[in-house]
């Protein structure tokens, strides 16, 4: 690979960052201002959070129910299976719940989004829109962003909540009652697990929309476009939350001392 080639994918690499910013600045500046849109809101919250309902909630009971069963394995030999509770919630509300919700949403959601809006670029229907004087980021854009900024961490709190309920599954087996399950969470989390488990869902919910919505008001080449863009969507949604939920984690561990 040559050094033209290498600085031919570095400025695309650039300009497509500097688009993707340029986007998420100019929704911020204007998801406040009127016209709010409220009935396209109330439209994508339904879309991307109550459609999402089931598929969060089955990967939080098995995830859970998983986590609990490694944990019970783990911890027989000590007799400290009380502790089990705990153990699940910690890694469920912290890490993996924000996780497993933020991907399965980026799959189901975030090539919806991209796909959606693809489709209104290439039939030229975004084109109409802006002959028509319509703001496409303020009619498009921000109400995606907002919804899915409210729907991810109830999205993510009800899967660390069927969580719990599926580690208990797992650890009544073992005769693990309902109090001493529930005893063994507050040993092993503190207030700022809680927050920390909304804040990174926010912050995933942020980076779904935007790529979705970037990626999909730049779809070119008819449906094949729009098929890569859904795809090129689901994959970089996906790497930036599990490089984000790195940098998260440190960001709180540095807070917390």
């Amino acid at each position: 690979m040559n050094i033209a080639v290498i600085d031919k994918i570095l400025l695309r690499f650039f300009a497509e960052l500097q688009g993707w910013f340029a986007l998420a600045a100019t929704t911020f500046a204007r998801m406040f201002r009127r016209p709010y849109y409220y009935r396209e809101f109330a439209v994508q919250f339904d879309k991307l959070g109550f459609s999402s309902l089931f598929i969060c909630m089955l990967t939080g009971l098995f995830t859970g129910m998983v986590m609990a069963l490694q944990a019970l394995v783990q911890l027989k030999p000590f007799a400290a299976t009380s502790y089990v509770g705990g153990m699940v919630a910690v890694t469920m509300i912290k890490e993996l719940g924000p996780v497993l919700a933020s991907l399965m949403v980026a799959g189901r959601v975030g090539s919806a989004i991209t796909a959606e809006l693809g489709t209104m670029v290439v039939t030229e229907q975004v084109d109409a829109m802006r002959v028509e004087g319509t703001d496409i980021v303020k009619r498009l854009v921000a109400p995606r962003l907002k919804a899915m900024l409210l729907a991810l961490p109830l999205l993510t709190a009800v899967a660390d909540a069927v969580s719990l309920l599926g580690g208990y599954i797992m650890a009544s087996g073992y005769g693990i009652n309902p109090t001493m399950y529930l005893k063994g969470i507050p040993q092993f989390m503190v207030f700022q697990d809680l927050i920390e488990g909304l804040v990174k869902p926010t912050f995933f919910g942020f980076l779904i929309a935007m790529t979705g919505c970037y990626v999909g008001l730049n779809t070119r080449g008819g449906a094949e476009g729009v098929g890569n863009s859904a795809k090129q969507a689901v994959v970089v949604s996906s790497v930036l939350i599990l490089m984000f939920d790195f940098f998260l984690t440190k960001i709180f561990v540095v807070f917390r001392g």
